[in-house]
């Protein structure tokens, strides 16, 4: 029998007893009218005086507290069921509106009729993410930088001038400290199975989010500030969400876009697969039903837990450490997730296995499509989950950052997608068959093309592909008629142009031993070597970027802020030479700006080439990138000292080419010191692509 169908909890037993039994043990009753008073309102006052507080510092005392408020939390529980839907709404719906999401607690009441697990567990998850969401809007009426972590801003001082330090502990009983309930890292995380979370807490929790409202009602009117929202987070480019470059069009002609007969696979592979926890199946299935009902946010709220879940059993059998499935200790806490278990090395410093048992083939077939496949695993999970230009959906989502109704389809198809191709990966040897329709098949094959999207090294190709379609626009800016320029004095050919456009040809000379093949002609290096057909041949060559050390990352920073840098100069270049020429035909522009727009004529002819030959310095040096770490350190500083110049050069070249500077005859004498220190390191062939041979 499988590991995964032999696991009835991730919770350890501490924590299992808290939540699933500390809360039961007083079997009293308790009277509702105890804290609410008779127009509605939560008497905060008797709330929190079932929060008790350890006699040696005075800190909250966990056990005690949940033990005490089990009886309420049960007590608000049975008055909500009693409620009907109407009553509740003129009752509690204005308390809501400070959250900003006044709907989605409308419908965790709706699911509190019902009390169907699954339903009340992701009830919980959406709204303690909204709840931290809206507590941090509170938090910037005082504050300036609102914490990252939820139990940093329940701890603050910020929300205790708010609400009252009192109140603050009665949340922190509920979400935000890992010695309490923790409800909402036990979920996120997920730790909790559908049936290990007691309704009644979600609806305590329901009921508190109601009486902060009537708390922050009153300090507002007190101090009368306005509660301001922080907008969402918007994904910007859907299409760099596709997971699958060059064939997701195919794949949606396939599969209509993971249509039914996709989802149908998905949910029996869900029942098949040893990455699934059998005790978790109600997630996956629940997921699997948003997705069908366009619930796109519910989708993925459901099935990111459950990734990691999975991640979590592999990563444990892989490494020997079975206590870690379980609901970490306190001091573990933050490092149970994605971070930790795709990291090389784990805390003892030995070698992590988990990419070892992602990578590892499963059947003998083409070894290289076999390669990255497997390595499509962890690049995607860096991708989506990990890095800071990529969607960060996790961190988004479970932060209330996104907004949940406007949830893109494109997203949550990649992650269906993505998750089915795991499941896939976990199939014993006899259910291979699933692996061989067409559906899976196309799955497979379009997860084999797929590298990093987000990884620095990645947005490095993305930024100068980006600037050369930039400068290629150069040849199509307008120009004054020859004609015209006859009439002016003294703007005769730029001899000092000619000479870096030979400087350049001779850099080009000698490097062009380094680059591909068939690109490069004597009779003409400079428009021959520094094209966009070069460039992209270059970018698409597999670089590693998983596990990228130090030094790596650093040369890869500076590497993009030159292009950053030879981007802007490109476009000042495009904006002023439009906006000259205009002026020029409509003779609005004085002598000496006459003559400053022939000399930029001028220096556009050199600064195209050497624009193009940076960017092509910079891109081989980036296919070699990881011989940066065969360097001596003495070697490798001088050596980011000279990529440092390269960066100070381009700087200064936005400085001069900017519309309020115009300085272009500068530019010659700062152009012609950088290629001469460009041709000093080529000459000393410390260059990495000069060390790859």
């Amino acid at each position: 029998m499988a590991l995964s169908d032999l696991i009835t909890t991730c919770l350890s037993p501490p924590v299992h007893y808290v939540i699933c039994k500390l809360g039961f043990e007083k079997t009293d009753t308790y009277d509702i009218n105890n804290i609410l008073s008779e127009n509605g309102e939560v008497c905060w006052q008797a709330v929190t005086e079932h929060v008790s507080y350890l006699k040696s510092d005075q800190s909250v005392d966990y056990i005690e507290s949940i033990r005490s408020l089990g009886p309420v939390c049960e007590s608000v529980h049975l008055y909500f069921k009693s409620l009907t839907k109407e009553q509740f709404v003129i009752q509690y719906a204005v308390w809501f509106h400070w959250t900003n999401c006044t709907e989605l607690f409308l419908e965790v009441f709706d699911v509190l009729q019902y009390t169907q697990s699954t339903e009340v567990a992701l009830g919980l998850m959406k709204l303690t993410s909204c709840l931290e969401r809206a507590l941090g809007d509170v938090y910037l009426l005082i504050g300036k930088d609102c914490p990252f972590l939820l139990r940093d801003l329940l701890a603050s001082d910020q929300l205790a001038v708010v609400f009252g330090q009192a109140v603050m502990n009665v949340l922190r009983v509920f979400i935000g400290s890992p010695y309490g309930l923790n409800l909402r890292n036990v979920l996120w995380h997920g730790f909790a199975s559908p049936q290990e979370i007691p309704a009644k807490y979600c609806a305590m929790l329901l009921f508190l989010t109601a009486g902060l409202g009537q708390l922050l009602q009153a300090y507002l009117l007190q101090t009368k500030c306005i509660l301001v929202h922080r907008p969402y987070m918007i994904f910007v480019s859907l299409e760099e969400l596709d997971v699958f470059p060059g064939n997701l069009s195919m794949l949606f002609c396939c599969l209509a876009d993971l249509n039914h007969e996709t989802l149908s696979i998905a949910e029996e592979l869900v029942k098949l697969s040893s990455f699934v926890l059998k005790t978790m199946l109600p997630f996956w299935m629940a997921a699997l039903t948003a997705f069908k009902q366009s619930r796109y946010a519910d989708c993925v709220i459901l099935l990111l837990p459950q990734l990691e879940v999975g991640l979590r059993l592999l990563f444990t059998t892989a490494n020997k450490c079975p206590n870690r499935l379980l609901t970490a200790e306190v001091k573990f806490l933050s490092k149970v997730h994605c971070d930790l278990m795709l990291a090389k090395y784990l805390d003892n410093e030995e070698v992590n296995q988990l990419p070892a048992v992602l990578e590892e083939p499963a059947m003998a077939s083409a070894l290289t499509i076999l390669y990255t496949w497997y390595m499509f695993p962890q690049e995607f999970l860096w991708d989506f989950l990990n890095h800071q230009e990529g969607p960060r959906i996790r961190d988004h989502l479970s932060h209330g950052e996104i907004n949940l109704e406007a949830f893109p389809r494109e997203a949550a198809n990649q992650i269906v997608a993505f998750a089915i191709t795991l499941l896939c990966r976990f199939l014993d040897e006899d259910m291979l068959a699933f692996k061989e329709h067409t559906v899976i098949k196309q799955l497979m094959k379009c997860a084999s093309c797929y590298h990093s999207r987000f990884h620095p090294i990645s947005r490095l190709k993305k930024q100068v592909l980006e600037c050369m379609k930039s400068i290629h626009l150069w040849p199509e800016l307008p120009a004054v008629p020859a004609e015209h320029l006859q009439t002016t004095k003294g703007l005769e050919g730029n001899a000092e142009s000619s000479t870096l456009i030979l400087m350049i040809t001779e850099i080009i000379s000698q490097l062009q031993q380094y680059m591909p093949q068939n690109y490069y002609s004597s009779d003409d290096p400079i428009n021959s070597v520094l094209t966009e057909r070069l460039l992209i041949a270059l970018c698409d060559t597999h670089i590693c970027t998983l596990y990228s050390p130090r030094p790596v990352l650093e040369m890869v920073v500076i590497l993009r802020k030159i292009s950053i840098q030879c981007h802007q100069v490109s476009e000042q270049v495009i904006a002023s030479t439009e906006l000259r020429y205009k002026q020029w035909m409509d003779k609005t522009l004085r002598s000496r700006q006459r003559h400053n727009y022939l000399r930029m004529s001028n220096s556009i002819k050199f600064l195209s080439p050497v624009l193009r030959l940076i960017l092509v310095l910079i891109t081989l040096e980036l296919v070699n990138v990881h011989l940066v770490c065969e360097k001596n350190p003495f070697d490798y500083q001088q050596y980011l000292k000279f990529l440092k110049s390269v960066l100070q050069y381009t700087e200064n070249l936005v400085t001069y080419t900017s519309p309020e500077r115009n300085k272009w005859d500068e530019t010659v004498e700062l152009t012609n010191k950088a290629l001469i220190k460009i041709k000093q390191i080529s000459d000393r062939k410390v260059m990495l692509m000069q060390l790859a041979t």
